[in-house]
């Protein structure tokens, strides 16, 4: 082992910075912690301007060939690329729980397979991206998708490597160059990525991976004239210093933030699947942009709902998430449990009610709470938690649960539980949300639009629509009969 190398639950992971297919180091440093028992895991390469310029050029140099590479060949190194999260998905599983805090099981059944799959599957729709010739007034039209160039994706900390690649494959099917800043919090899979990237004969260069703390290496990667996209997930706040620092350029932008999303429950819906419903908003200890935090639930089964989500939420299992009998493991970081501990804490002092949970446990974990007797323009309504917390309210009519269900500035997601297809068919119309799931949640297939609509977000990505935004579209509109040569 090296200076630069740490050893995580027996993996080597590389603290440096990945720019133009070498390790870089960093005069500075930043401490990376477990936030499952606060161990400390190693020193983080912490890049500022100058890694991010570096990352930058060398995105660019490398972004002409790439770009001329052909698509099966692009598609190639991407398949071997998911071949090769598929032989190391125990090790990323293992240093993701140990970064991240989240179950080691689902990463290892769910979540790195998902990793792989996210490669593969932009390969596989790469190949057949196409549009059909049309004509106007006799002249064929052409619709081509050129690689834009550098591209630059910040992600976040709570599905740190998923959604990374979620957003790396299809740029790089795209043929476009990459930026990855992966969140300081939870920086380890990346450089992993990279070595897997390499191994599966990426050139270098088209994956560059910069570590540092937001706005000291964000600025520089965001404002670059060189970069030609920016994508990000995360928070309002930072993307609107994103978009402040993009604008100079007019550089794009796809976002994916915040969410307060509703779960409906009708009195005439399976009340079971419903509970269920509502208690699997408890994944990832609520780091869930997508969770449905609001519950909205018809009168006359609000009292029976209750009681049966009671009954199965108190017994999750919260404990070490390595543990395969464990259900919630920790939050994130010690800043954020006393953002989650400061809306209950509020909450609870305007006259919330909290029917489980509502404080702290050991370490950072936090109990998974549901509140009632909430006003609907309270703070714990209407702002993003991104914790384990749960509020109840309850709806007479139709009308009155749709808004309710639209009555915040935000709209990524929005859960609907009825045994009427014909009510959910006119619910749904209503709800403004980018992604509507009826008796079910967190079904996602790539190749549906992604994204969210008011404050939870600008554009949608997946399928065609990623390649809609990693690209510059092109068409060509060609004349009959215009090929007469003259000699």
């Amino acid at each position: 082992m090296t200076e630069h190398t740490l050893t995580v639950a027996g993996v080597a992971v590389d603290t440096r910075h990945w720019i133009g297919g070498e390790r870089v180091a960093s005069a500075d440093t930043f401490t990376d912690v477990s936030p499952i028992d606060g161990a400390v895991l190693g020193e983080i390469a912490r890049g500022g301007p100058a890694e991010a310029r570096a990352a930058v050029a060398a995105a660019k140099a490398a972004f002409p060939a790439w770009a001329r590479t052909s698509r099966a060949e692009r598609a190639r190194i991407l398949h071997a690329i998911a071949d090769g999260v598929e032989k190391r998905i125990e090790e990323l599983a293992l240093v993701e729980t140990t970064d991240n805090g989240a179950l080691l099981r689902s990463h290892r059944r769910g979540v790195m397979p998902r990793v792989a799959h996210n490669f593969r599957f932009f390969a596989d729709w790469l190949l057949k991206l196409d549009h059909e010739d049309f004509e106007t007034r006799g002249h064929t039209n052409h619709v081509s998708w050129d690689p834009a160039g550098p591209s630059v994706l910040i992600t976040p900390w709570n599905a740190p490597l998923m959604l990374s690649t979620w957003k790396v494959a299809p740029a790089l099917a795209a043929g476009n160059t990459v930026v990855l800043k992966p969140a300081e919090w939870t920086p380890l899979t990346a450089s992993l990525l990279a070595d897997i990237a390499a191994e599966a004969g990426l050139p270098a260069g088209v994956l560059n991976i910069v570590q540092g703390y937001g706005s000291e290496i964000g600025d520089a990667l965001t404002s670059d004239p060189d970069v030609r996209r920016i994508s990000f997930t995360g928070s309002v706040p930072t993307a609107r210093s994103i978009a402040a620092s993009a604008a100079g350029n007019l550089t794009p932008l796809s976002l994916e933030l915040g969410g307060k999303s509703p779960l409906l429950v009708f009195a005439d819906a399976d009340l079971d699947l419903a509970v269920d419903l509502a208690v699997e908003q408890y994944d990832n200890a609520g780091q869930v942009c997508l969770a449905a935090t609001r519950v909205l639930v018809e009168e006359p089964v609000a009292k029976e709902f209750t009681r049966r989500f009671v009954d199965k939420a108190t017994r999750l299992r919260q404990g070490d998430p390595r543990d395969e009998a464990t259900d919630i493991g920790p939050n994130i970081h010690p800043n954020q449990l006393e953002k989650i501990d400061g809306f209950v804490r509020r909450a609870l002092a305007a006259g919330a009610r909290a029917v489980i949970g509502g404080h702290r446990t050991d370490g950072q974990y936090y109990a998974p709470t549901l509140l009632t007797d909430v006003a609907q323009d309270s703070e714990i309504v209407q702002e993003e938690v991104f914790g384990p917390v749960l509020t109840l309210q309850t709806f007479s009519t139709e009308e009155e649960a749709v808004r309710l269900a639209n009555d915040t500035r935000f709209g990524l997601a929005a859960t609907l539980a009825t045994g009427d297809p014909e009510r959910a068919e006119r619910v749904t119309a209503q709800l403004v949300a980018g992604t509507v799931w009826v008796n079910c949640f967190f079904v996602r297939d790539l190749q549906a639009p992604f994204g969210g609509s008011r404050r939870s977000g600008v554009g949608r990505e997946g399928g065609t629509w990623s390649f809609d935004f990693y690209c510059d579209l092109k068409n060509t509109v060609t004349a009959p009969n215009g090929w007469h040569h003259h000699g």
